[in-house]
């Protein structure tokens, strides 16, 4: 199969069914629009992220207003949908596309690649679908489609691999009708070649795919190799006021979790007991948790949630990046996993038991 038929093998197939009615899919395109959705479709799936977009656009209809809005809000917004560095670039880049380039989004590859949590693939969709300009592709999708086709054995993460499948995605993208392309062999990828079980019967380029002719689909795209991830272990202390509510710590943006409201971490139990001790609560009157776990990329994070109830609010000091919330009213942009712990134990029930035991 040339590269021409791929081209129109593929984009008949996306005629007939190819997604078309997606909330960033618009007449004539939305570049803004386009650009969220690219950003929440790194890592995450389009089930997944259809009604986050959804309520971003609603809040931040445009470039301007999210660039005025504060990270909080942003991080609000943004929150369960994991991977938070995402929505903090968004932010960054609104305010720069608005003092930089009068609000007007960039149109040149160059440019949007400058701007943070943009790089070459994520700026190549976004200028073939929002400004049919023609360039290549590599996000995960096209990954597995590439490596499978052409059956390129290695894992893609690799430099020399990923050469490889740029310089076939370069070589497969057509001059003419990109933006329908784009869209096409993303979702080739996301709905027959999928990492498990892909539906060759259906795929409208499966008679030159060397993988399927192999019989190597399930063995392409190669897998990085499995490393075990580390565990760290933490305490976090829960402290409760009956009417202000729980005390959270704002994170510094760089790491985990960055600029979101969580609950304190601690390594060891007695720096943990020294610091209920310092608002002026005994070691005896705390309330011990079961171990919880939860997983980033990288690691594995096993804590303890640690409940104490206080009887006053003046400790928290300007420079502590701390604050009451009442979680029944309040919505601030907190981890999914800590929303959920304070959901089960916040408050009524939790006060009591502090307050009789």
């Amino acid at each position: 199969m040339t590269s021409i038929e791929f081209q129109q093998s593929l984009l008949a197939w996306y005629d007939d069914h190819g997604r078309k009615n997606l909330p960033w899919q618009s007449k004539p395109p939305n570049p803004y629009a386009i650009w969220v959705s690219e950003i929440m479709l790194q890592q995450t799936q389009v089930s997944v992220v259809i009604p986050y977009f959804e309520r971003f656009l609603h809040q931040f209809p445009d470039i301007q207003a999210l660039a005025d809005a504060s990270q909080d809000l942003v991080l609000t917004c943004w929150a369960g949908l994991g991977y938070y560095a995402r929505a903090r670039n968004l932010h960054r880049a609104a305010q720069i596309i608005c003092t930089q380039f009068q609000g007007q989004f960039p149109t040149r590859h160059d440019q949007l690649c400058q701007l943070p949590g943009i790089g070459r693939s994520t700026a190549s969709a976004i200028l073939s679908m929002a400004f049919s300009q023609h360039h290549a592709i590599l996000d995960g999708n096209v990954k597995r489609v590439l490596a499978r086709y052409f059956a390129i054995e290695g894992w893609p993460g690799q430099s020399a691999i990923s050469r490889q499948l740029w310089q076939y995605s370069e070589e497969l993208t057509p001059e003419h009708r990109v933006a329908e392309y784009t869209q096409a062999i993303m979702d080739l990828g996301a709905t027959l070649c999928t990492r498990r079980r892909p539906d060759c019967e259906k795929c409208p380029v499966a008679t030159g795919c060397k993988a399927k002719s192999l019989e190597l689909t399930e063995q392409l795209p190669t897998p990085r190799k499995q490393r075990s991830l580390p565990v760290k272990s933490c305490y976090m202390p829960v402290l409760l006021h009956q009417d202000y509510g729980v005390l959270l710590e704002k994170r510094p943006d760089p790491g985990i979790w960055g600029g979101l409201w969580s609950l304190p971490e601690f390594t060891d139990k007695t720096s943990l007991i020294n610091w209920f001790q310092q608002r002026g609560i005994q070691a005896s009157t705390l309330r011990w948790l079961g171990n919880r776990k939860h997983t980033f990329s990288h690691y594995h994070l096993q804590y303890q949630p640690v409940i104490g109830l206080s009887g006053h609010t003046n400790f928290i000091q300007e420079s502590d990046r701390a604050d009451w919330f009442n979680i029944s009213t309040a919505e601030p942009a907190m981890p999914a996993p800590i929303r959920k712990l304070l959901d089960e134990i916040f408050p009524d029930d939790v006060i009591a038991q502090n307050s009789t035991g």
